[in-house]
């Protein structure tokens, strides 16, 4: 019988650091030119943290190879309420991802269309309108929306990946050292405002160990492959944002829909920076194309699973959750909606703040469960202390992000969070009788 190649080490690395690019960092430069240079000693810190989630939930993949990621890690120390707190924020998160992603090229699409980034509403109509156009483009099912994004995310890497290694022939040290910290900021203050922003564009890094038996020695490589992608992935993002700041002056880097359209366009001519704003804007919508279809089949999953309502289990012939589909569609249009700020950068900052929240609460409870894991699985003592201490600094940094994200992230992420309770408080009689059954029977088999 033929044994099919397994991945090596770099070439799992090489994927997870992939995976981890795409759209998420395309209006950061902006973002981060309104605190000032500065604000990149950030990413050190998210680097660091980062790498520590990435490999606590590698382990937890080893350990826990059921359905449902982060919610079944969860499951083993919280039981069926855990899984689906967890659940249900990280999918709450990816709702406001998409916003946040829609508005990336939106910003992109402004420079074609200046009437979208002349008032808050103008830029809020096209924001929804691209949110209803990527959704009903995926009621014909999944087999073209996927090749799509695999395809149009390159559109993002490229022109990063070109500016990280050849943008430096145009770096102005004189720039830079202007943009440094126009506020006057202290060195704390400089880190923590973009603490949120930097960790935006790692999210996703919790699904680096899926497959892991696809991969060679997979106890070694993908805890390695996990640790080595992320930190390649960071020093993209550092190279790339850095240079920019040295290429582009810092007010009108702040005041950019399009930051690396602008910067392309500094470095040769308006029609290079033309061409790769309309790169960043395909790369948008074929992510969003992705990722609106993920939502509703996530959607789907949990309804398969008797945690949401029975319609988004719908699906049409060409398998389809377009019920499913609608009911995102109009939650994501009420996010744009409520989300509504003087500046296209500054709802981007707002919804990337939230997001970011209710995303890392799910890997606190996710990663707080490790220990209950590798003390079930009888890992040697060594290993134990050492996962655990690196897991404990993903942790930490976690809980500091939360803090530094802001008193309306964090009363947007407990409010959905008291949401999830109050949801659960409705099913979880369900999940009890099933356990009730389950017990019932171990014991009429013991009985017997």
């Amino acid at each position: 019988m033929q044994r099919h190649k397994k991945m090596t080490l770099m070439q799992l690395t090489f994927i997870v650091a992939l995976n981890m690019m795409g759209s998420g960092i395309i209006m950061l430069p902006t973002n981060m030119a309104r605190v000032g240079a500065i604000s990149l000693l950030s990413w050190i810190v998210t680097a660091i943290g980062s790498m520590a989630i990435a490999y606590g939930f590698a382990q937890s993949g080893l350990l826990n190879q059921r359905s449902g990621g982060l919610a079944a890690y969860a499951e083993d120390a919280y039981g069926k309420a855990g899984y689906f707190q967890v659940f249900f924020l990280y999918f709450v998160s990816l709702a406001i991802a998409n916003v946040a992603v829609a508005i990336s090229a939106v910003g992109y699409l402004a420079a074609f269309v200046p009437w979208l980034s002349s008032t808050p509403i103008a830029t809020c109509i096209g924001v929804i309108a691209l949110l209803w156009v990527t959704t009903l483009a995926n009621f014909g099912g999944p087999s073209l929306t996927g090749r799509i994004g695999a395809v149009t995310v390159w559109g993002v890497i490229l022109p990063v990946g070109f500016i990280s290694i050849a943008g430096w022939i145009w770096f102005s040290g004189d720039t830079f050292a202007a943009a440094w910290n126009p506020k006057g900021l202290s060195w704390t203050g400089g880190v923590g405002s973009s603490m949120a922003l930097t960790l935006w564009a790692f999210l996703g890094l919790e699904s680096a160990a899926q497959n892991s038996a696809a991969v060679e020695n997979p106890k070694r490589n993908v805890p390695l492959a996990c640790m080595l992608g992320t930190a390649g992935a960071a020093v993209i993002y550092i190279l790339s944002t850095t240079v920019i700041q040295g290429i582009v002056p810092n007010a009108d880097l702040a005041n950019s829909t399009g930051p690396f359209g602008l910067a392309f366009a500094r470095m040769f001519s308006p029609a290079v920076g033309s061409i790769v704003t309309a790169l960043a804007v395909i790369a948008c919508v074929g992510s969003l194309l992705g990722w609106q279809f993920t939502l509703a089949q996530t959607a789907k999953a949990a309804a398969d699973d008797h945690m949401f309502p029975a319609f988004f289990a719908k699906v049409t012939s060409q398998d389809a959750p377009i019920a499913g589909m609608l009911a995102m569609g109009v939650l994501q249009s009420l996010m744009a909606l409520m989300t509504i700020s003087p500046s296209l950068s500054e709802q981007f900052n707002a919804l990337v703040n939230l997001a970011v929240v209710t995303n890392v609460v799910p890997y606190v409870i996710a990663l707080s469960a490790l220990p209950l894991m590798l003390q079930a699985a009888g890992v040697a003592e060594a290993k134990h202390r050492r996962t655990v201490a690196v897991t404990t600094v993903g942790m930490l940094y976690s809980v500091y992000l939360v803090y530094a994200s802001g008193k309306d992230a964090v009363f947007g992420g407990m409010l959905k969070m008291a949401i999830g309770f109050a949801v659960w408080g409705f099913i979880a009689l369900r999940f009890a009788a099933a356990s009730r059954v389950a017990v019932g029977a171990k014991a009429a088999v013991a009985a017997v």
